[in-house]
């Protein structure tokens, strides 16, 4: 059963006055259909998408002044990736106040990142309605200032198995190696387990599907081997 939504206005920090927007910020399509209602938060998923966009590029603008457009624009899509924004979702435990269709609740829908980063969105659309575009400037930056205060640093992370290849040749001239391990869960909940293996070198990453799990790999090998002098 989900929260108060009463909880979620105190946590969100706007005194208000609420509409009933952030009602409909936490209604998931799956319970609209289910029951019948009219709305669902798409629309407000929509307009905070487009809010959240503008606040980022003013806010990356002013924070690297150094920075071209391109490299710009590269941090700003890292910070909208399903799971930067299902990270400051969780902040709020916002997937606790979301309200799913049966068949969405019993497949753990409301954890899963892209799901809490649609909400966050449509979250911030009803905040943004209400709030103004003041108030949700600066609940965002502050935001964004504790959960990644260098945002630039996200570019290494945004693809790991590049950034494995790229070392892994300049050491070396090698290519990594992945391999399925093993696989676990119900069949909605599957957990990859994948190795990747470079020179005498492994790593093991576990995730929902295949393609995270190398990523996952490939992440923790990368981080060992740059913080330590490279032998083949």
């Amino acid at each position: 059963m989900a929260r108060n939504i009463e909880e979620l206005k105190k946590r969100l920090g706007f005194a208000g006055p609420w509409s009933n927007r952030l009602a409909e910020a936490v209604t998931h399509r799956s319970y609209a259909v289910e029951n019948n209602l009219g709305y669902d938060n798409q629309r407000l998923e929509f307009l905070g998408d487009a809010v959240l966009e503008i606040i980022l590029t003013e806010y990356l603008f002013h924070l690297y002044p150094d920075a071209a457009e391109g490299e710009m624009t590269k941090i700003r899509s890292a910070l909208v990736r399903e799971p930067a924004l299902a990270r400051l979702a969780r902040r709020f435990e916002l997937g606790e106040y979301l309200l799913t269709g049966r068949g969405e609740h019993d497949s753990g829908g409301a954890d899963r990142d892209s799901t809490l980063a649609d909400l966050f969105e449509a979250v911030l659309g009803a905040f943004y309605l209400d709030a103004g575009f003041d108030a949700t400037r600066q609940f965002v930056t502050g935001l964004i200032r504790d959960e990644y205060p260098d945002p630039r640093s996200l570019l290494t992370s945004i693809n790991p198995k590049g950034q494995l290849q790229e070392y892994s040749q300049r050491h070396w001239g090698l290519t990594p190696k992945y391999s399925i391990l093993h696989t676990s869960g119900p069949e909605h909940l599957p957990v990859y387990e994948v190795e990747v293996r470079l020179s005498r070198y492994n790593a093991v990453g576990r995730a929902a599907n295949r393609k995270a799990a190398e990523g996952d790999a490939a992440r923790q090998l990368y981080r060992y081997l740059s913080n330590k002098e490279p032998e083949a």
